[in-house]
């Protein structure tokens, strides 16, 4: 049996008694240039695109921007944020490393009077600079948070500038070789990297998203043509001015240089001198996320959902088991191992289905010929397997308390599902939905390596005062609560989980935000920060002390220029400038209570 009733098609959560783990007054929902903050937090910006990150790195100047001042400085459109703290593996919660993501360019919020197609090779390369991941050393002083000025720990990881490992089943197969790298072990770089993770041996993984957004030519003359279909590749890209500029990203010049793409980046923030590695064990997708736990017998999972409508959802379960004594790398469990994505049957059970080469249908008849194909086209193995199409998978979550596995999907803004499931229950979801797994116990503990889980829907998104939204929540939601398009979100060391939001905040009428829920005592959500307009709220972090959560103000002004933005928050003069934000309680306290 599921873990919750059907009723109306939609699991309902069982009561669970109150808790009253969220203790702020909630923020009014509207639309302003300027971000907001639950009565009695501070929410000061700690760095924003273009600040000093490298050794020698020059001062932001909007009107002079160069691939190599950028190459040193804080990236654009920042997303995942991990606070890993200083020394290693303490739980020192004053002094860390802040390692962020930066997923894509926004070309005419750089620049004024230029729009993608226009951009210059030398603006091109700008790009290439901006986008890929920051590593900051920061400290925690009287209560406020501070750069760490020439840490040997700061660097910047870009698309034009690092070069990566590959490794896993896929490393040096024919399809990952090029003409630069013709052993096809190493690419340069990494793109589009949305959320994350981190893992028990203190390294930090970084999902490539949206990556064929950069490659453009012409994908109907090319051996790799079936693939790309799968992945989007077109003719045209996003970000048009790449491939015309950049051979490696035109699909005729190199047809294999998308398959080194999609992939999950392992970086160690504590060892500058690592060279970070794409492990393709864990598939290759638009991956959300790539979040981390443990069986009950310690081999190590990496669960991710695939951003794009009517994907999936996926598990990663190593052969070999993490040894929690040993502080070394571990990073060698991410390439032995299977592969899963899900199926949901409408009774409430889910199944994780196996992508392994050489099991029917993964075999030569249909296009695999061995592992690295599948883990290639895994978009393709898992159509093929019968996995169950989601409402745009995002961010995948476990709940530290229980073990439950939490499922954001945003939606689907523009197309028609034509057979709803009870995963999907509404044939147009605008708005969004939430699904929790539980795994089965073994020994008291929750076993994510299990083959079959139980799932049920832990929220409906939308308005629950408009009836055709069909919004459902596991409790009583305030008139600023209920929200739509849940995004990406994290556990606290209480077990509350912050929700934060991407939707069309312009057409709605309010900000997107993030939001606090008890998943346990089903309190919430409440609306915690506001965002600017135009942007998103992304990456929610904590430190170990709970006394301060980071988070990250992606594309403020989004839809208007460098002339007239809708904000040009944080500084409100000069071009508007992702930022990180760090909350924390006035007089000091844990955030939330």
């Amino acid at each position: 049996m599921a873990f919750s009733a059907l009723a109306a098609g939609i699991p309902v959560p069982l009561a669970v008694a109150r808790t009253n783990l969220i203790g702020f007054r909630a923020v009014s929902r509207g639309l302003s240039e300027n971000h907001e903050v639950a009565e009695g937090y501070s929410a000061r910006v700690i760095i924003r695109w273009g600040d000093r990150v490298a050794t020698g790195a020059a001062s932001f100047n909007p009107d002079e921007l160069t691939a190599d001042t950028q190459s040193k400085q804080f990236g654009y459109n920042n997303d995942f944020i991990a606070f890993m703290p200083l020394p290693a593996s303490s739980d020192n919660s004053s002094r860390g490393l802040l390692c962020v993501n930066h997923e894509f360019p926004s070309a005419p919020l750089m620049w004024p009077g230029v729009a993608e197609a226009e951009l210059s090779w030398a603006q091109t390369q700008v790009e290439m600079a901006a986008i890929g991941h920051s590593i900051v050393e920061i400290e925690r002083s009287h209560g406020v948070w501070r750069q760490a000025k020439n840490s040997r720990y700061n660097r910047r990881i870009t698309t034009s500038g690092t070069e990566m490992r590959l490794a896993g089943p896929a490393a040096g197969h024919a399809r990952l070789r090029t003409s630069a790298d013709p052993k096809g072990t190493r690419v340069v770089g990494t793109l589009a990297n949305c959320a994350g993770g981190v893992t028990p041996w203190g390294t930090v993984l970084i999902a490539e998203e949206n990556f064929q957004a950069f490659f453009g030519g012409s994908p109907r003359r090319n051996p790799e043509a079936r693939a790309y279909q799968r992945y989007g590749l077109a003719d045209d890209p996003i970000f048009v001015s790449w491939p015309k500029y950049s051979r490696r990203f035109n699909l005729e010049a190199e047809p294999h240089e998308p398959n080194r793409f999609g992939w999950i980046v392992e970086i160690d923030p504590y060892n500058p001198n690592m060279i970070p590695v794409k492990r393709t064990g864990l598939g290759r997708f638009k991956h959300e996320a790539a979040t981390v736990a443990l069986t009950a017998d310690n081999r190590v999972v990496v669960y991710s959902g695939d951003d794009e409508v009517d994907e999936y959802v996926y598990r990663y379960v190593s052969h070999g088991r993490i040894n929690p004594s040993n502080p070394l790398p571990h990073g060698d469990l991410l390439d032995n191992g299977i592969l899963y994505v899900a199926r949901f049957d409408d009774d409430g059970s889910l199944r994780w289905l196996p992508l392994l080469f050489g099991v029917s249908p993964l075999i030569s008849e249909n296009g695999f010929d061995s592992q690295a194909d599948v883990l290639i086209e895994t978009r393709r193995a898992a159509d093929l397997v019968g996995a169950t199409p989601m409402d745009r998978p995002e961010d995948v979550e476990v709940d530290p308390r229980t073990g439950s596995v939490f499922v954001l999907l945003t939606g689907r803004s523009d197309t028609l599902r034509l057979q709803p499931s009870a995963a999907n229950p509404r044939k147009r979801n605008p708005f969004g939905h939430i699904v929790e797994l539980r795994p089965p116990r073994r020994n008291g503990v929750a076993d994510h390596g299990a083959d079959s889980f139980e799932w049920g829907i832990y929220l409906l998104a939308g308005n629950p005062n408009v009836d055709s939204d069909g919004a459902f929540y596991p409790g009583p939601v305030d008139t600023d609560g209920w929200f739509i398009n849940p995004d990406n979100c994290a556990f606290d060391g209480r077990g509350r989980m912050w929700i934060a939001t991407d939707g069309p905040s312009e057409e709605v009428g309010f900000a997107n935000a993030l939001y606090a829920a008890d998943t346990m005592s089903r309190e919430g959500p409440r609306r915690f920060f506001s965002a600017p307009r135009g942007a998103e709220v992304t990456g929610p972090a904590l430190t170990p002390d709970l006394e301060t959560l980071f988070v990250s103000v992606q594309h403020p002004a989004q839809d208007s220029d460098y002339h007239s933005p809708s904000t040009r928050w944080p500084d409100f003069r000069g071009p508007p400038r992702p930022s990180v934000v760090a909350i924390t309680k006035q007089g000091g306290g844990i955030i939330g209570t």
